[in-house]
């Protein structure tokens, strides 16, 4: 069966609208977890929009599955990531002025760089994943960095206007995994999947996990997050 990380990014956005003390996205993630999630995610960004130091601090101390960090490539970053030590590290682009990451990685511009991020993160006994679009050419030098695991952004295909288009790039996802396995890497999928969009990946075994956020916290605004996820986990496996 496919696992399901839950991002609790949008829960500390509300929280730091009004810049208080709830929700909390520790909380979430236990709730979270409660209802069968694998993992949680969150990513620590330089701005701090949203999660803050405090919040990977007490989510790697409490939850029970595994807590997955997202973050740049930076010396701050793999410096905190080092302290707090994350089950995993996932490594994506991060622009201030985007509202959400915008495409994956650009690991064959950023070759150098990304290797020694993950020979650091490794060293500390992270396991490292890398957030890359479906593109052969970025497989390739993903798995040249070490790195043992990527994400591939499903940000186009969730964006697809048409049933012919979203039929298109759902082929090339999963052509870009297929490549990926070859390459000896495992592979995840996540950004935009939705209740809708998830459905074409039901059983497939190309992909192990699935990250989504947004559209699971907009859910649980409506039937609570103890349903949320749990309708989502249904909809991945059956």
């Amino acid at each position: 069966m496919a696992r399901l990380e839950v991002n609790v990014d949008h829960v500390a956005t509300l929280r730091q609208a009004r810049m208080i003390n709830e929700p909390d996205p520790v909380t979430a993630a236990a709730l979270a977890e409660l209802a069968g999630a694998d993992g949680i995610i969150v990513h620590l960004r330089e701005d701090r929009r949203h999660i803050q130091d405090r919040d990977v601090i007490l989510l790697r101390q409490t939850i029970k599955t595994r807590l997955n960090l997202e973050m740049a490539a930076t010396p701050e970053m793999i410096g905190l990531a080092r302290q707090i030590k994350p089950h995993v590290a996932t490594l994506v682009p991060e622009k201030r002025a985007e509202l959400t990451t915008e495409g994956g990685l650009d690991v064959m511009g950023l070759q150098d760089h990304i290797r020694q991020a993950v020979s650091q993160l490794q060293e500390a006994g992270i396991y490292v994943s890398l957030f890359v679009d479906p593109r052969a050419d970025q497989l390739q030098a993903a798995a040249a960095t070490g790195a043992l695991c990527v994400e591939l952004h499903t940000g186009a295909y969730a964006e697809a206007i048409s049933e012919a288009d979203a039929d298109r790039l759902f082929e090339e996802l999963l052509s870009a995994a297929a490549h990926a396995r070859q390459l000896g890497l495992r592979v995840k999928a996540g950004h935009g999947l939705n209740y809708q969009n998830i459905k074409r990946f039901r059983g497939r075994r190309e992909f192990e996990e699935y990250s989504i956020g947004h559209s699971i916290i907009s859910r649980a605004v409506l039937v609570g997050l103890d349903a949320a996820v749990r309708e989502m986990i249904v909809l991945i496996n059956g």
